[in-house]
């Protein structure tokens, strides 16, 4: 919606899609094959179909395969390059980088994951653009940086469930006081991101308010949790708060889109083109 300025085309939009969500799924179905056996650890993952082997690893890799490709399949018939090899990467950063190699061994491992996820919104709007501009930039920031206060706010949460297992996230490994000084610089980096899709006139002034206020309640519950005394309840408010803001900002840069200065008209155009409304190409 943002790259489309409102009119997407559906016949690249609904692929887009289900191809993103195909290959998303074969990154979850991989990533509990490998953490089958930390989740049988975990409170949260006990339940899992791997771990409790309802299911065979054989045929979890399999159903995962199937998925994975049907879904680059998609992506490549309807996409573009661009796209398909966004969410390829983030297929490898997740499955490859942070499961199999960084999430047992490495603090910064979330951080490392943190880049998969900005691949389905950043693959969507590539899949219109057909090109990593500024605006790419920005999504790119945006959903990394927002991801980092959304995980240590889980691991504070379930800190026993990953002492557990032995994941050293920030939390377990450097402590609770430590993971709420790392959340402050997130939220305020992440703030500042979101602001700049205005800032670089992607976006209009009601997504501009809305993204400061935001972030800046997003920052204040942060704020409090050095007061708090419960961590754990605190916490879960700041996940459940990061679920609801990530939403509301995403159908605000959806919806109050204007033209960038990439993409503006001609100069001899009527003034009026200039609104924050949709302008037809």
């Amino acid at each position: 919606m943002l790259a489309s300025k409102g009119h997407p085309n559906f016949a690249l939009l609904l692929p887009a899609l289900v191809g993103i969500a195909l290959v998303v799924a074969t990154a979850c179905v991989f990533n509990n094959c490998i953490d089958r056996n930390l989740d049988r650890k975990m409170v949260r993952t006990c339940h899992r179909a791997l771990a409790r082997e309802i299911i065979s690893l054989h045929g979890a890799v399999c159903y995962g395969s199937l998925l994975g490709i049907t879904g680059g399949a998609l992506l490549w018939a309807a996409t573009n390059l661009l796209a398909f090899a966004i969410v390829l990467a983030g297929l490898v950063i997740y499955v490859g980088v942070y499961s199999f190699l960084l999430k047992r061994n490495s603090v910064y491992g979330a951080l490392v994951g943190s880049l998969a996820g900005t691949a389905p919104p950043l693959a969507g709007y590539c899949a219109v653009k057909n090109r990593f501009d500024l605006g790419a930039v920005i999504l790119l920031l945006i959903f990394s940086l927002w991801q980092m206060p959304h995980c240590y706010a889980i691991a504070i949460f379930r800190i026993d469930d990953y002492a557990a297992a032995t994941i050293p996230v920030v939390p377990v490994k450097r402590g609770i006081a430590a993971a709420k000084k790392h959340i402050i610089g997130y939220i305020l980096a992440y703030t500042v991101a979101t602001l700049m899709l205005s800032f670089c006139g992607y976006t209009g002034y009601r997504y501009l308010a809305v993204s400061a206020i935001l972030g800046l309640s997003w920052l204040w519950l942060a704020w409090v949790g050095f007061r708090t005394s419960n961590d754990r309840l605190w916490a879960k408010r700041l996940f459940v708060f990061s679920i609801l803001s990530i939403f509301i900002l995403s159908v605000m840069m959806s919806i109050d889109f204007r033209v960038a200065a990439a993409d503006r008209l001609d100069p001899g155009q009527s003034a009026q083109a200039y609104s924050f409304r949709t302008i037809p190409k």
